[in-house]
């Protein structure tokens, strides 16, 4: 017996067939995925330890502006990783 997911994406696929990656287009894949989410590492770690050092000095504000700003960062990086990966996705 099958899920309603699974009936779905069976449906899915009848109507809109997931298009066929090339190899050079998984592998340019795989190489934005890996940039990007090192940049995001990166992102996080910077970040976090500025929060820390700002709860540390008990400024509260600080750590605030430092939480938003992560947020902010990461979305944007987020947004730019899946704007190449759908550029490679779509043969540009």
């Amino acid at each position: 017996m099958k899920s309603a997911y699974e009936l779905a994406m069976e449906r899915l696929q009848k109507t809109e067939p997931a298009p066929k990656l090339t190899d050079v287009q998984r592998a340019a894949l795989a190489e934005v995925t890996n940039r990007y989410e090192s940049k995001i590492a990166e992102r996080q770690t910077f970040l976090s330890s500025k929060i820390k050092e700002a709860e540390h000095n008990h400024d509260p504000k600080e750590a605030d502006e430092f939480r938003e700003q992560m947020r902010r960062d990461l979305a944007v990086l987020r947004e730019e990783m899946e704007a190449q990966k759908e550029k490679i996705r779509s043969g540009n």
